[in-house]
This record gives C-alpha cells, structure tokens and sequence, in this order.
C-alpha cells in the first residue's frame, strides 16, 4: 500500500471518528450534562490518551511564549468545544456539524488577509470551498457599508459641459457587489427551500425559507443605498423610507392577522380569492416581503445615479478593508447575546434562570432610550468621519463630537435614574425587581458609544483589523465573566460582563489608537461631567423622600443643574438656534 494511501484511510477514520463526537455529545447533554462537564472530561480524556506520548518540559521557555500557549488554549480548544457544545443544546447535530464545515473556508480567508507568510491557491480555494455544501449560513453585507464610507470619498470628479461630477466608481462598484452577492443567497434560498425547511423543522411550509431568503437578501441590498442617502446628507429622506417600511409591515400584519379575519366574517368573497385564514402565522412572512420590496422599489432612483462603473482593483481594496469588519459584527453580535444564550445553562436552577433571564432581559426595555440614542449616533457618525478625514480640523471636529456625545448621553442617563419611578411602568411588576441593574445597562450603552466614537482611528488609517481583535476580546471577558460568576450573582453578572467588556474595548481602542492616530480628547472637561453626573445621581437617589411629587421636583432640581452647568460652560443659549433670537433681543 502506497503511503499517501495510508494517509487518506487514516484521514478518513480520523474524519468518521470525529463525526461521532456531535452525536455523542448530543446524547450526553440529553442525559444531563452541562457543555462545559462534557468540554472538562473530553480535555481530561485527550490529556490521558496523550501523556504515554509526552515528552519533554510542562512548560514553555518564556513567560511570553506561556502566555501564548495559554490564549490559544482558550481560544483555539475551550472556547470552541464550549460554543461547539452549546450549539448542540439548541439545534441538531447535523447542523452543528455543517456549521463546523465552514471553518476551512474561514481559515483560508483569515490566512489570506491576515497571514504574510502562507498565501492561498486556487486548489485550497476549491478544496475549501467543497466543505461548504449544504451550509446556509451567508453573512452578506460583509462590512462593505462600513467600506463604502471609507472609499467614496476618494471618487475623482469629471467635467461635463463645464460641471464637476463624481465618477460614482465606490457606489456602483459596491452596488454590483452586494446585488451580486444577495442574488446569489437569494436563488440558492429559492432552490433549496424544501431541504433547508426540513433541516429547520419546516417541512410543511418551504416557502417560509424562500420568502425569508428574498427579504433578508434585499435587506443587504438596500443598506448600500440607504448608505448613500446618509453619505450624501439626505437625514429626512432616510428616515422617511425607514418609517415607510416599518408602517407598510405593521400595515400588512394589521390587514391580514385582524382586518381579513374581519372581512371573512362579513363578506368573505371580498378576499376568499387571495386569503387563506388557515395560513396564520405565514402572513407575517408575506408582511416582511412586502414590505422589503415596497422599500426596494422607492429605493430605486437612488440607485440608477451617476455614472454606473465596476472596479475590480477597487473591490478588492475595498474587499481587503471590510472583511475584518465582518469579524468585528460577528463578534460584537456574539458580545451582544451570549450572557442571553448561556444564562439557563450556568444558573444552577434552570427554570429559575429562565425567570431571571426574563427579568434581565426587561431591563433592556426601559434602556431602549439609550439605546436608540447610541444607534441614531452611529448612524450619523460614520459618514461625519470620512467625509472630514483631511481637513486641517478633522481631529478638533473627532474630539468635540466625542465630547459633545457624552453629554448628550450623561443627559440622557440622568433623566432616566431620575425619572425610573415612571418609566417602571413600562415592565410588568414580575420584572420590577431587576430595576436596580438599569444604571449599569445605561452605562454600558453608553461606552459602547464611546467605543464606536473611537473606531475612527483604525477605519481611518486601513487598520480593521484591530476593530476585530477589540471585539473577540470583549466576548471572551463577557463568556468568562458569565460562567464564573452567574451561577452566584445571577443577572448581575451578565450586566456587570458587558460593561466590563466593552469598558476593556475603549481602553484597548483609546490607548492603541493613541499611537496610531492621536487625537486630543477634552479628557478633563469630560471628566467633569462625569463627575458631575455621578454627584448627581448620588444625590439624587441617596436621599428618602416618600412622596413621588416631591421626589419628582427634587430630581428634576438636580437635572436643571447639570443643563445650567452645560449651557454656562459648553452651549450658551445664544447658541441655540430656536433661543438665538430671543437672547439676542
């Protein structure tokens, strides 16, 4: 027998064995276990199987080189079989396993990207792209909204008829790409429908799969040109095609949930010929196409401007700088929900956990507010970044905009602690109890303004990188903070976890960017109103007053000296441009 024959049998025993493991784990969660036991005794089993075979020193020849071994123990073995494990709690083996198939392709994109040493071939290409069939996870916008902020503003101008026009090569060429892209996830939704509805339980209704595919696929589409409305200082615009397409799903699942039910009721040859009452939850799906389709189609004289061009030099620059981006997402998605995913699995009663899951994930009602400040500020901010980078002011322009974003959010932090016997009514009183964790979830939206406010630096000088690196960091502190100390503090500790971790991303993404793009923050005029914040808040809620009215006024007290504070230091009234007039006189 041929050697290389040897070693393709022995590839695939290896290959068969490790097939088993997914069901084998699968059985062993069914019997009780916990994916963190079954990731103890695999290491405990392995460590066994391979101490005959050792030998040598424990330990590496430098502490650098321990502190090596170690972070890639956690990454690269526990927190995979720990995420690989939990993955079996909420879906199938077979799923699992698909999934896991991707990593040859992924690995050859990382080595690709970020590797110097070790380029990719077409026939590693091929191979890797083999052990994706069947897998239906596609991530399609893969940063280029994000790149096209970076890169349009490099367009070149032409002169036509004694008028300058920009080429729109960053728009079209980032258009063809993600239309390319989301026909692509869209036909292969289309096509295996039926599979990818029975894998998901689906059966009875592929087109559940297909009508999702089409809107999610359009979805990617369309946040190229809702890019270039903001790019192109079109706020209202936006705003308008966003309320219009929330209105048109509210509209349709109004119309076919209630309003047909109606109908049928009262004269059902009206609608008989188009709705079937038995469809139900269906309608929902039908809802988002429209809606999806409604958007894309007033969308679509932003679309067709300009010059249409594609660059393939450009989008493989472009290519280059986003997916980094894609890592950070992912990860900052990951950050986002991983407290949510493993918290009944690390509480030790399981239906307790869920009760407190559910009074943790309240919370987040009431922090909407900042939330919604903090997204509606990333909305504005990104397009602000590129289009000053430059100017002789750029950095003075970055610098107030960090500061004037922390005031706004203190303001909005205060008004909320102050004002918390109100919005309380917004939860259930099952939830309440969970109101004392609210500051934490305001804070912690709160600096992950900051951090976006920082990002700057390594979008601006081609470093994505370091976004993604920045991000897997904050995910694992959250993932450790989770498991360690949820089991006794509950859902303290998953509040706590975030606003540590993304508390760790500002450090990590102010000190590093500091050397690669310095920007003088107003670090002390900054740190008085945080200061002061905190003086107020203290104040605000360390003093008893059983009356609400009272309370109320004394509160609101304390939220007139901070505006006092802010209009005498940072906007006179004057300033203002509702005030201006009136000052003036």
């Amino acid at each position: 027998m041929k050697p290389t024959s040897l070693y393709h049998i022995v590839a695939i025993i290896t290959a068969a064995i490790w097939g088993t493991t997914f069901i084998s784990s699968k059985v062993l969660l069914e019997c009780g276990l916990t994916p963190a036991e079954i990731m103890i005794m695999r290491f405990a089993i392995a460590y066994l199987c391979m101490l005959p075979f050792w030998r040598g020193g424990l330990f590496a020849k430098s502490w650098k080189d321990e502190l090596q071994m170690v972070v890639l123990g956690i990454t690269g073995g526990s927190m995979y079989f720990l995420l690989e494990n939990t993955a079996l709690v909420y879906t199938q083996a077979s799923n699992v396993a698909i999934i896991i198939a991707s990593t040859p392709l992924l690995t050859t994109l990382a080595v690709h990207f970020i590797s110097r040493q070790e380029k990719a071939d077409k026939r590693l290409y091929a191979c890797s792209l083999l052990s994706l069939v069947g897998v239906a996870l596609v991530v399609l916008n893969y940063g280029m909204e994000t790149g096209f902020f970076r890169f349009v503003n490099e367009d070149k101008e032409i002169k036509t008829g004694g008028q300058s026009k920009p080429t729109n090569r960053v728009y079209s060429t980032t258009l063809t790409s993600l239309a390319v892209t989301s026909t692509v996830f869209a036909v292969l939704c289309l096509l295996f429908q039926q599979n990818v509805a029975d894998l998901m339980g689906y059966g009875a209704h592929p087109e559940f799969i297909a009508m999702l595919g089409v809107a999610v696929a359009m979805d990617a589409f369309d946040s190229i040109p809702f890019s270039y409305l903001r790019y192109k200082n079109r706020p209202l615009t936006f705003a308008a095609l966003k309320l219009f397409m929330i209105f048109v799903n509210i509209g349709c699942n109004l119309f076919f949930l209630v309003g047909c039910p109606l109908i049928m009721d009262w004269k059902p040859e009206l609608i008989d010929w188009f709705y079937n009452p038995s469809y139900g939850v269906g309608y929902i799906f039908v809802s988002n196409v429209i809606s999806t389709v409604s958007v894309t189609l007033a969308l679509l004289p932003f679309v067709f401007v300009g010059k249409w061009t594609f660059d393939w030099a450009l989008l493989k620059r472009m290519l280059g700088y986003s997916l980094p981006l894609l890592l950070l997402g992912i990860a900052g998605i990951m950050n986002q929900t991983v407290d949510k995913i493993i918290f009944p699995m690390v509480y030790p009663d399981a239906e307790e956990g869920m009760r407190q899951l559910g009074i943790y994930g309240a919370s987040f009602k009431i922090a909407m507010i900042m939330m919604m400040f903090t997204y509606a500020f990333r909305f504005a901010y990104e397009p602000f970044v590129f289009a000053k980078h430059g100017s002789r002011d750029s950095k003075e322009s970055y610098a107030d905009a960090m500061k004037y974003y922390i005031i706004a959010a203190l303001l909005i932090f205060l008004g909320m602690v102050f004002y918390m016997d109100v919005f309380q009514y917004v939860l259930g009183p099952q939830y309440r109890e969970g109101l004392q964790i609210i500051p934490i979830v305001l804070i912690t939206y709160l600096v992950q303004g900051v951090v976006y406010n920082l990002s700057l630096w390594y979008k601006l000088i081609d470093k994505t990188i370091y976004g993604a690196w920045f991000s897997i960091v904050g995910f694992v502190i959250t993932l450790i903070i989770n498991v360690v100390f949820v089991p006794t503090y509950s859902y303290w500790a998953s509040a706590s976890a975030s606003l540590v971790s993304y508390v760790v991303m500002m450090l990590l993404s102010y000190f590093i960017g500091q050397k690669y793009y310095a920007v003088s923050y107003p670090l002390k005029s900054i740190g008085v109103y945080v200061l002061l914040t905190a003086g107020l808040w203290v104040a605000g809620t360390a003093v008893d007053i059983p009356n609400f009215w009272l309370r109320m006024g004394y509160r609101t007290v304390l939220l007139l000296v901070f505006l006092v504070y802010l209009v005498k230091k940072d906007l006179p009234l004057s300033e203002i441009p509702v005030l201006k007039k009136c000052v003036k006189k």
